[in-house]
């Protein structure tokens, strides 16, 4: 079973998200918090597979939240909540090693799917949605997008065509469907990019190629 820990301040949003996760029969809701300081708390107590947390909620938010959890080398998975116009937000949680995020009128089918992917150790990177939100809100500042294309240079031709192809919101099939390669070396290509780049995983690598306004 995967173990969710739901955070949003609204007791009717938390009960609606509750009852869609464990519809599923394969994920269990092991608790609720109100704010980021009980969902910190929550964390270290219940130990949760999965946390998925409202942006903005009274007092500690769910980035404060998020930055406190993902300090921990054991942390859960964290997938932010938001609506449009909470993006900023995101693209920060993001960095900070959030492994993706779900619009709150996500249908009940795709919040499921979500959590199980997330739950499995991969990354949301939606290309309708993940892409065009990141590269909304990526600052476009010049030492930024500099900064960015000298981590890159570490990478192989091949490499750098992997995180490119997976900056735009490609699965590793579809990505070796692009780069007739299959799908066991995409696999071995991203885990070399990470590694050699020092992130946590695929969002970040996207969120690289934005800065350096590679697309």
């Amino acid at each position: 079973m995967i173990r969710v820990l739901v955070v949003d301040d609204e007791a009717l949003v938390r009960s609606g998200l509750r009852m869609i996760l464990e519809s599923s029969g394969e994920i269990v809701v092991v608790g609720e918090a109100r704010d980021g300081d009980e969902a910190v708390s929550a964390v270290a107590r219940l130990r949760p597979h999965v946390v998925l947390m409202d942006v903005r909620m009274p007092g500690s938010d769910g980035l404060d939240a998020a930055r406190r959890i993902l300090a921990d080398p054991d942390a859960p998975k964290v997938i932010m909540l938001t609506t449009f116009d909470l993006d900023e937000y995101v693209h920060e949680a993001l960095r900070l090693g959030a492994v993706g995020f779900l619009l709150k009128d996500t249908r009940p089918r795709e919040l499921v799917a979500g959590v199980r992917t997330v739950a499995a150790g991969q990354a949301m990177l939606s290309p309708t949605v993940t892409k065009r939100l990141i590269g909304a809100f990526v600052e476009r500042v010049p030492s930024r997008a500099e900064a960015a294309r000298r981590k890159l240079a570490a990478l192989t031709g091949r490499e750098e065509d992997v995180v490119r192809a997976l900056a735009r919101g490609l699965s590793n099939a579809e990505i070796g469907r692009e780069l007739a390669l299959s799908e066991a070396t995409v696999k071995a290509h991203v885990s070399s990019v990470l590694a050699k780049l020092g992130l946590a995983n695929r969002v970040q690598a996207a969120i690289l190629v934005h800065d350096a306004e590679l697309l």
